[in-house]
């Protein structure tokens, strides 16, 4: 679904038939200006989405922008401005705020694990686990934090967990099946595979084939070991269970990648409000 669609179908969702109790409380040629205003310290993202929220209610109300995303942003910071039609900035303040507020907690949370990363090689990844049909919009967050997306969806790269190579019927099963699967499809993907432990690591270092080890679950001791191991054979990458307290140590490891779910399912929204200019 591209943003517009997004977009579009999360103002029917709030608006309906119309905003009742503003067309009821304010004359229909009342106009006004508005801001927004940080209430606490963050990373800042959603401004353009805001503004196209605005386009759509209304095009005549004028929306200014007084911060980017990637922003640092302090309490009582003005973020942007909206100036026209009472109603219209009425309208639209829920559906603006909803995507910021969101967008902006994911950027800013994604923040602050990097900066934990800092002095290391290591790259920060996001993971499907993400709001149905918010997918682009939370990843889009994820890289204003200054991490990377991981594949986007189920189309874009090979990703071989444990429930495919158990249905599979094993490791060098699912490996071979899914390189009939690309040469036959003539697709050309990256290829991951899930471990759960060191003997399952094995049995791909043996058979090869794939592009990325991810090492699902190791403890910051057994990771280190198991990249040590792999060595630059392959890229690595480590996921399931880490936590920002962890992160530091699992990031001295050596491996390529950290992926956490985290990064877009389990985020404060940061706190912003719409408020009326005196």
């Amino acid at each position: 679904m591209d943003i517009d669609e997004i977009i579009k179908k999360a103002i029917e969702e709030d608006l309906g038939e119309g905003d009742h109790t503003s067309l009821a409380c304010i004359p229909c040629n009342a106009v006004n200006k508005a801001q927004l205003v940080a209430k606490q310290d963050g990373i800042l993202c959603g401004i353009d989405i805001a503004r196209k929220v605005y386009v759509k209610i209304d095009k005549n109300v004028l929306f200014t922008a007084l911060k980017s995303d990637g922003d640092k942003i302090k309490a009582g910071d003005v973020v942007f401005t909206v100036e026209g039609s009472s109603i219209s900035i009425l309208s639209g303040e829920r559906t603006a705020l909803n995507f910021m507020q969101r967008m902006s907690g994911i950027a800013t949370y994604t923040h602050t694990l990097v900066a934990l990363l800092s002095g290391t090689q290591v790259k920060l990844l996001d993971t499907r686990k993400t709001t149905p049909n918010l997918r682009r919009l939370e990843k889009y967050a994820v890289s204003i934090g200054g991490a990377e997306n991981h594949r986007f969806g189920l189309y874009d790269m090979i990703m071989i967990k444990d429930n495919h190579i158990d249905f599979a019927g094993g490791i060098s099963q699912a490996i071979d099946n899914v390189h009939h699967y690309l040469e036959k499809n003539k697709n050309d993907l990256k290829i991951e595979i899930e471990v759960r432990n060191f003997e399952e690591l094995s049995q791909v270092l043996e058979h090869g084939g794939v592009h990325r080890i991810m090492l699902d679950n190791f403890s910051p001791s057994d990771l280190k070991t198991a990249v040590d191991i792999i060595g630059k054979r392959f890229e690595t990458e480590a996921s399931g269970g880490i936590t920002q307290e962890l992160l530091p140590a699992y990031a001295q490891t050596g491996v390529d990648y950290i992926s956490v779910g985290a990064l877009t399912h389990q985020i404060k929204s940061l706190d912003l409000s719409l408020v009326a200019c005196k």
